[in-house]
């Protein structure tokens, strides 16, 4: 024994236990995640919107780290979270379970329009450049596998969110003009305008309009764009 404490296999960011992992605690994220500022904009906008006892539907569960925030430090009373990538899953129940998060549902599939038969979905050597995309650097693909595709209608129904957190890289402007949010009491969504366009950040807007959500400018910031009722 040479008498040296052992390593803290946490990163401490925002009050949240964050495990290591080599391959997705790595440079920029690893450093934003010690900082404080991984997923910034995001986290401030919950901060000023989400009550505790909400119900969340989260659209792109990434590493797991905005739905262990909205559990532990928000209160809500359950988050259903959708995330496309099978290689982050293991490492989004290893956030939870770290930060003893009991009221998340993690699914691995695709939220759609119509749902339909299951789709390919391309694992990469760097689990957070996987995609649906094959063609973009096709030889760093490990695995091919067959993601679920459910039915928005179905699902909001089944749900009921009162929170909407959305980041689907550019989905947006399809997904979500095809769904009633009207349970909605508020949503915070990342917008992609360099994929979506003009017509897609309107199409967006047009969405919550109809829900009879409204821009919320204090809890808005730059792509970063949150909507709520009776403000």
């Amino acid at each position: 024994m040479d008498g040296s404490a052992p390593r803290d296999p946490f990163i401490r960011s925002r009050g949240l236990k964050i495990p290591k992992h080599p391959q997705i605690t790595t440079g920029r994220v690893r450093g934003a995640l010690r900082q404080g500022t991984y997923e910034r904009k995001e986290c401030d906008a919950v901060a000023r919107v989400v009550h505790e006892g909400d119900r969340v539907l989260e659209l792109g569960g990434g590493i797991g780290y905005m739905s262990t925030l909205l559990s532990v430090s928000r209160n809500v009373a359950h988050v259903v979270s959708y995330e496309a990538n099978p290689a982050l899953i293991p490492y989004i129940r290893s956030v939870h379970e770290a930060n003893e998060v009991t009221n998340v549902e993690v699914r691995n599939a695709l939220l759609t329009a119509t749902g339909g038969d299951p789709v390919d979905f391309h694992v990469r050597a760097n689990f957070l450049g996987s995609s649906m995309d094959r063609d973009s650097d096709p030889d760093s693909i490990i695995e091919t596998v067959k993601i679920a595709r459910h039915r928005l209608d179905d699902v909001l129904a089944e749900v009921a969110p009162d929170v909407l957190v959305c980041d689907i890289e550019g989905a947006e402007a399809d997904l979500l003009p095809a769904g009633d949010w009207s349970s909605l009491r508020c949503a915070v969504i990342e917008l992609h305008p360099q994929w979506i366009g003009q017509s897609g950040v309107q199409a967006v807007f047009d969405a919550m309009q109809r829900a009879g959500l409204t821009y919320f400018p204090k809890a808005s910031e730059a792509k970063v764009v949150c909507f709520r009722k009776g403000w």
